[in-house]
């Protein structure tokens, strides 16, 4: 990107929410609704690490595993 499209990306962020102060990761922005937050948790299977609603992670803890070895 630009640095004339990061300025207006910017200035609309500060439009939208005026205590913007700059880009903190993907899920914190303001015009995205209905943002999930995510946990990282490992899968008992596999043993990958996925980024799952905190919910889910919360709920099923150390016995979660991911849709691949689900299926």
């Amino acid at each position: 990107m630009s640095r004339r499209r990061d300025q207006q990306r910017h200035e609309a962020m500060r439009r939208l929410d005026p205590d913007y102060k700059g880009f903190r990761g993907h899920g914190s922005e303001p015009s995205r609704p209905g943002n999930v937050p995510l946990e990282q948790v490992t899968c008992s299977i596999c043993g990958r690490k996925r980024n799952v609603p905190r919910g889910v992670a919360l709920e099923q803890g150390e016995s979660y595993a991911c849709s691949r070895c689900s299926e």
